[in-house]
């Protein structure tokens, strides 16, 4: 199996936007995110109308966040963009956009957690796309930052973790796909989906009731996806909710009683998702998973060219 296409990689000088594709912000929580872009990088940083608009709880109506998102892909200019938070929102507007231009001039889109319905979509296109830091959460941690950094202008990344107890051991080679769980089985059925066919899929969620993420992993289970996978890798489940009758498991545990009749290799606990941690995934890239009981390994195809 071979990477969907790479955009190009960025280089010292080349202009990048900033958009709100989903949840309002406040514009000057991502300031320290521009600075770094500009002054460390090295980069221009244009910053999008819906950065600043709100709508209720958006950043601004849909039309407005289609038409800036719009805008950012149809610029030759602009060689990557970036959502600068998540929340919700961006499934709503998605079928609106025009991808023609993006097809044969394609760029970065970087973001996760609500933008993982974007970056399915991308994915439908046959593009790579980056599941990583938002500008909003560019200062949590460094390392993380980093990460994305490294994928942007054409580095590689080798991650390395401690075994779980629930790890299932094995090696697997697949295009990595995935990103948030409920958004994940939000696209079941639409237009936006991807097959998971025999790819590496990671998963991660926030905030999330313990029945909710069984009956996210149930109707996976059900649609079929869970069944053709190579690998599968859990990330952070972070402050997931008990209802006042205890569920009984956790969330890994959850996970795991879903995919045990299969036999995939298993990971849990790669820092990626709502957590501190949030390191970059190259969504579409080739990766190399190898996972055994004292640690899993973690690698990705290099860009040729």
């Amino acid at each position: 199996m071979e990477s969907l296409i790479a955009p190009p990689s960025l280089q010292k000088g080349d202009k990048v936007a900033i958009v709100a594709l989903a949840s309002k912000l406040n514009p000057q929580d991502i300031q320290p995110a521009i600075q770094i872009m500009q002054d460390n990088w090295g980069l221009e940083v244009l910053v999008g109308e819906s950065v600043s608009a709100s709508y209720f709880g958006f950043a601004g109506t849909d039309e407005v966040r289609a038409r800036d998102f719009q805008k950012m892909i149809d610029d030759t200019s602009i060689k990557a963009i970036f959502s600068a938070r998540g929340g919700y929102g961006s499934s709503r507007i998605i079928d609106s956009i025009d991808f023609e231009v993006f097809k044969q001039n394609p760029k970065w889109v970087v973001g996760f957690s609500d933008i993982t319905a974007v970056h399915s979509h991308i994915q439908s296109l046959g593009f790579q796309s980056l599941h990583a830091p938002m500008p909003k959460t560019f200062m949590k941690d460094d390392y993380s930052l980093e990460t994305l950094r490294a994928f942007l202008f054409g580095e590689n990344e080798r991650y390395e973790i401690a075994g779980d107890d629930l790890d299932k051991p094995g090696k697997a080679t697949g295009q990595i796909i995935g990103g948030n769980l409920c958004l994940l089985a939000h696209l079941v059925g639409s237009p936006s989906d991807i097959s998971w066919d025999y790819k590496i899929l990671f998963i991660e969620d926030v905030s999330e009731y313990l029945y909710n993420i069984d009956r996210m992993m149930v109707q996976l289970k059900r649609a079929g996806k869970l069944r053709n996978l190579k690998g599968l890798i859990v990330g952070s489940f972070t402050d997931s909710k008990e209802n006042d009758e205890p569920f009984g498991k956790s969330p890994y545990e959850i996970i795991a009683e879903h995919v045990l009749e299969y036999d995939y290799p298993v990971c849990y606990g790669l820092p990626t998702g709502h957590a501190t941690a949030n390191w970059a995934i190259p969504c579409g890239r080739v990766a190399n998973l190898d996972v055994s009981l004292e640690k899993t390994v973690l690698t990705f195809q290099e860009i040729i060219g």
